[in-house]
Formats: structure tokens, sequence, C-alpha cells
């Protein structure tokens, strides 16, 4: 990384120089980390402390007291002008446009200026790839799917048939777009399959993470709303409908036709059953399972979820539980010996 100033910092994340501009660090470090020539950022008062302790030479910081007398950067969110200032210093490179001897594109696929198609790639007939899209190797573009400007295919991701994906959307490695739903009927003798004729739509900015999996929907979309963010390992059923900026952790699972809503949160290994509605900012937290319908910013957790106080009050009763057992063993014995 090369040096850069705090003035320099300050100019890229909008946020106020509370210090001498020409300062120069060498780098960005976590708060316990940090060195003299580093910068780091303080998320909230909660990290406080960790503040007052670092070594940092400069700190973001969302009011000037948290910064312990040392230089800073004011920002009303220290943790998105941190982000900011990371994406300057560290410039995602971009590949050359072109693509691999081994890479495989239909005559019939019409792909925008400046895509770059890695080794072993493959883009089906019909398939549109937008401006400066990045296939690295081995991704699959299916016949008539369409890639908006500036998607990212990690290696091995997959966009099956008809699918489509918006602009700057970012689908890391293994990611599956567009696989068939889990729809079978029972005919009175085995598992009968359903078509699965629907699509996948990734509206604009949507991230997915890897081994990832989005299933088609069975006659029309499984959709994903604008800018959402999908973190590995999670798996989305058919006809699932997900909001805008919504946030769904790792190993999560969202059974078919399900409704997530804008801006909601699932946390790790959260489950919703088919046709459950999560409604907008709504936050459900790790390990639970949705089996009714989530109100507009309600906080939900455990299995089934409820209401998180309810939650709490009742792990706090069930903690108390084997002291109860004993109370009842000791009063059950002195009534023997009364007898």
């Amino acid at each position: 990384m090369k040096p850069f100033s705090l003035a320099e910092i300050a100019g890229v994340t909008g946020a106020t120089l509370a210090g001498p501009g020409d300062l120069v660090f060498r780098g960005v470090a976590p708060l316990a980390d940090a060195g003299p020539e580093e910068m780091s950022f303080v998320a909230g008062p909660r990290n406080a402390a960790a503040a007052r302790t670092s070594r940092a030479g400069a700190l973001i910081v969302a009011a000037v007291d948290l910064a312990g007398g040392r230089p800073a950067l004011v920002h009303p969110n220290p943790a998105a002008a941190f982000a900011a200032a990371l994406a300057h210093l560290h410039p995602e490179a971009r590949p050359e446009p072109g693509r691999a001897p081994t890479a495989v594109v239909s005559p019939e696929a019409r792909v925008g200026a400046g895509a770059s198609i890695g080794p072993g790639a493959v883009v089906e007939r019909g398939a549109v790839l937008g401006e400066r899209c990045h296939l690295e190797a081995n991704a699959f573009v299916g016949a008539g799917a369409e890639l908006g400007d500036d998607v990212r295919l990690g290696p091995g991701a997959v966009v099956a048939a008809a699918c489509r994906v918006g602009n700057r959307c970012r689908i890391a490695a293994g990611a599956v777009i567009g696989a068939d739903g889990f729809g079978y009927v029972w005919d009175g003798s085995a598992h009968r399959r359903i078509p699965q004729i629907g699509i996948v739509v990734l509206e604009d900015d949507v991230d997915v993470g890897a081994n990832a999996c989005i299933d088609r929907a069975a006659l029309t979309e499984t959709r994903i709303g604008r800018g959402t963010k999908i973190d590995n390992l999670v798996q989305i059923g058919h006809n699932v409908v997900v909001g805008e900026h919504a946030i769904i952790c790792g190993q999560t699972g969202i059974a078919g036709s399900a409704r997530i809503g804008s801006g909601a949160t699932l946390a790790g290994q959260v489950g919703v059953a088919d046709r459950m509605v999560v409604g907008d900012r709504a936050i459900v937290t790790a390990q639970a399972g949705v089996m009714r319908e989530v109100e507009p910013g309600a906080v939900v957790s455990g299995m089934p979820a409820e209401p998180h106080a309810d939650f709490l009050r009742r792990e706090a009763a069930a903690d108390r539980l084997p002291e109860l057992f004993d109370r009842v063993r000791a009063l059950e014995a002195r009534t023997d010996k009364e007898e």
C-alpha cells in the first residue's frame, strides 16, 4: 500500500478532518493491532475502551471525543467511511478485456464491450453479457441468460438458462443461480418431478456468496431485490421474493414461496418455512425458525421464532428447571418422611 495522508482519506470518505491533514500513514488495521503509522476506526461507543488503549496513529470516529485526543476523521458512520477508505487504498484489479483460448462462447451470444471471459468459461447461445462483465475460470452462463453491466462471476459460478442478473451483481465461486426448484408430487407410486420452468431475477447490486443456491421459480420468478446481500451457503427456494437491501447470513434456508421484506436481516442458520412472510426491517436472530408471519420491524428468536423478549424469558425459565426439579424432589422426600 502506498502512503496516504489524513486529508486524502477525508476527501475520499467525506469525513471532517480533526487534526493535521498532512499526517502520512502507511496502512490500516483493527484497533487492537494498529500501530502509530496506521489508521483504524471506532465503530461506536462500545469500542471506546479499545480506542483508548489502541496505538493507532489516527481514528475514524463518530464523535471527536472517541478519538482519545489523537488525530481523527469524524464521520456519522465510521464503519462505512472505513470501507470507503479501504476501497480507495485497495482498488479492485480489473481484468484485461478478452476471452481465454479455452473459453467457449456461442456465436449466438452477445458480449458487451470490455468483457473478460476466463479459462474454461462457457457462454451459451442467446446469452447476453453487459459491458465489462468478468467471468472467472469455469463460470457458466446458460442459454438466453442475461447479465447486466459490470457483473462478476467467480470461479465455477452458474447463471442458468434464461435467468437475469442486474448491473454490478457479484456472484461468488460455486454459486448457482437458477437450479431447479425442489418441486415434486406424489402420484400414488412415486414422487413425480414438477417441471420448473420459471426463472431467477437478481436486481442491481446483489451479492451472492460462495456456494449459495437460488432456485428458479416453478412458473414465474424467484426475485432478489436491489442491493440485497446473500452470504455463503445460503439456500433460497423456488418462487421466493426478497425485497431490497436485505441481509441473509450463512447457512440460512428459505423454503419455497416465502416473502422476505426490504431491509430484513436473517442471521446465520435461520430457517424460514414455505410461504412464510418476514416483514420489512424485521430481524430474525441466529438459528431461529420462522413458522408464522413476522411483523415488520419485529425482532424474533428461537424455534419456533417468537418475539425476542418472550424468547429471553423462556430461556431464563428453562435455565431454572434443574433447580426447580431439585426443590420438588426435596419436597417429595420431606412429605414421604412425614407420612
